[in-house]
C-alpha cells in the first residue's frame, strides 16, 4: 500500500518530469502565409475581406501567432510596387501565398512555380493559363474566380431597370483582358434587352476618355465596366467621366459606387476570401493547390447611389432599392 507521503513524493516526481517530456516533442512549425493585394489597405471593403480570411484560417485550424503567421503586400496593381512583391518572395519563403487579382496571380506564378498559390480573382483562370482546366488546375495555383457568364445579362438587366432609355451599350475592355471573350455572352443577349454592345477596346487613359466621349456624342448610351484589374487602376477616371457625360454606367464593385458610381454588381468579396482561407488550411495541412477545383463565386452584392442617379436625371426602382445591399444616399 502507498502511503501518503509516498503518493506526494511520487506526484512530485511525475510534475517534475511533465516539462522535460514537453521539451522532448518537437514544437509545432510556425508556417508563413503572404497576402497580394491589388486594392487599397484603407479600403473598408477590403479590410472586412482580410478579417474574414483571418477567420476562415481560424475555422480550418491556423490561428495567427499560433500556428501561422500572415504578411501584407497592399496595393500590388501599382506595376513597381508588384515588381518588388514579386523578387520579395524568396527571401519570405512562404508556405502558401494568397493573391488578387488576376494580373498578381499572373506575376506570382511567374516567380514561382512551387510555392501553392490560391486566388481571387476575375476572368476565365483557364483562358489565362493559370490553371489547366476549372476541374483539375494542376501546378501550384487553384482558387476562386469573381466572375461567372450569368453576370452579363445582369449587367444589361440592371443597367435598362434604373435607365430604361439606354440603347447603346459600351463595354469597357481591356486589350490584355482576361474577361474580352464573354463579351460575346453580351452580344448574344443585347437583343433581348434592345440594346447595341459595343465593344470599347482600350490600352490607357486617353483612350478610355475618347471612348466614354465617343459614346456621349449620340443619345441613350450606358456604360458596362466588367469585373478586370485595369478598371479599379482607372477607378476615379471612369467614375469622373461617366458623370461629366452623363453615362449611366454599371461598375463590378461597391467601391465605384462609393466614389460616386451609379450602380456596382458583382461577387461579395468578403465570402471569397473566407472560402479562400478554407483551401488554404487545407494545402497547410498537405493537400495540393492542383488538386483542389477552382470554385465560381456564390454570394453577390448590388450597390446603388441615389445621389449620382439623382444627378443623372434617373430615378432607382423601388425593386431594386429593396434588393441593394446598399444605398448610398
Amino acid at each position: 500500500m502507498i502511503g501518503r507521503r509516498d503518493f506526494i513524493t511520487l506526484l512530485g516526481g511525475a510534475a517534475a518530469a511533465w516539462p522535460l517530456a514537453a521539451r522532448g516533442q518537437p514544437a509545432e512549425r510556425m508556417r508563413r502565409v503572404v497576402m497580394i493585394l491589388g486594392g487599397p489597405e484603407n479600403d473598408p471593403e477590403n479590410r472586412a475581406a482580410v478579417a474574414a480570411f483571418v477567420q476562415g484560417l481560424e475555422q480550418a485550424g491556423w490561428t495567427e501567432g499560433r500556428n501561422v503567421r500572415i504578411e501584407y503586400r497592399w496595393g500590388a496593381l501599382d506595376p513597381d510596387r508588384l515588381r518588388a512583391y514579386a523578387a520579395e518572395l524568396t527571401s519570405l519563403a512562404p508556405d502558401v501565398i494568397f493573391a488578387q487579382p488576376a494580373p498578381v496571380v499572373a506575376a506570382m506564378q511567374q516567380q514561382t512555380r512551387t510555392v501553392p498559390i490560391v486566388f481571387s480573382g476575375s476572368g476565365d483562370p483557364v483562358q489565362a493559363g493559370s490553371v489547366q482546366s476549372l476541374a483539375r488546375p494542376g501546378a501550384n495555383v487553384t482558387g476562386f474566380t469573381s466572375f461567372e457568364p450569368g453576370m452579363n445579362a445582369k449587367y444589361l438587366q440592371l443597367l435598362k431597370d434604373v435607365a430604361p432609355n439606354v440603347g447603346r451599350v459600351a463595354v469597357m475592355q481591356f486589350e490584355n483582358s482576361t474577361w474580352r471573350g464573354d463579351f460575346s455572352v453580351i452580344e448574344r443577349v443585347a437583343r433581348s434587352f434592345a440594346v447595341t454592345p459595343i465593344a470599347a477596346v482600350v490600352h490607357d487613359a486617353a483612350e478610355i476618355e475618347r471612348a466614354m466621349s465617343a459614346l456621349a456624342q449620340e443619345p441613350n448610351g450606358g456604360m458596362i465596366f466588367p469585373p478586370d484589374a485595369n478598371t479599379q487602376r482607372f477607378l476615379g477616371l471612369v467614375v469622373a467621366l461617366a458623370a461629366k457625360y452623363r453615362l449611366p454606367a454599371v461598375y463590378p464593385s461597391r467601391i465605384f459606387v462609393v466614389d460616386g458610381g451609379l450602380l456596382s454588381y458583382g461577387v461579395n468579396q468578403t465570402d471569397q476570401y473566407s472560402r479562400a482561407a478554407s483551401y488554404v488550411g487545407r494545402i497547410l495541412k498537405g493537400e495540393k493547390p492542383g488538386d483542389l477545383p477552382v470554385q465560381a463565386p456564390t454570394k453577390f452584392a448590388l450597390a446603388v447611389n441615389r445621389k449620382t442617379a439623382k444627378a443623372l436625371g434617373l430615378e432607382i426602382p423601388p425593386g431594386m432599392l429593396a434588393l441593394a445591399d446598399e444605398v448610398i444616399e
